[in-house]
């Protein structure tokens, strides 16, 4: 059973890259996926919570918590363990608002760098695609 979801933006190149790198470390298979704006999304994110949201990768979590920007990121990383997860306890230590300015240059710049993906879902072999939702 899934513990959390991962929502990602379907039209970015750099969000399914992310995606594709979790969905193949996350051997345990905590980790759900679908796109942002998604039947998936408006069905388990509350209307409210959505118009707060930035654009950012969303994580939510088992117990109903929503993770945005950088610490949706390093959330994920600790989800997935190992190495990981060591990352993440590193990447905690730095201020939020300075991983977030990070976050959203990048976040203003993916679009330039990565190309446009053909469809929502990243094209992953059949075992983890069983994970992906509309």
């Amino acid at each position: 059973m899934a513990s959390a979801w991962i929502f990602y933006d379907g039209g970015c190149g750099l969000c399914h890259g992310a995606v594709r790198f979790l969905a193949r470390r996350d051997r345990a298979g905590r980790f759900r996926f679908a796109p942002l704006g998604g039947e998936t999304f408006v069905a388990l994110v509350p209307p409210a919570a959505r118009r707060r949201l930035p654009d950012s990768l969303v994580l939510l979590a088992e117990d109903g918590g929503l993770y945005v920007r950088s610490a949706a990121v390093l959330r994920a990383l600790r989800e997935v363990g190992g190495g990981w997860a060591l990352a993440a306890r590193a990447g905690s230590l730095v201020p939020a608002g300075a991983r977030d300015t990070v976050y959203d240059a990048v976040a203003r710049v993916r679009r330039r760098l990565f190309a446009r993906p053909r469809q929502s879902c990243p094209v992953l072999p059949p075992d983890l695609a069983r994970r992906f939702d509309p």
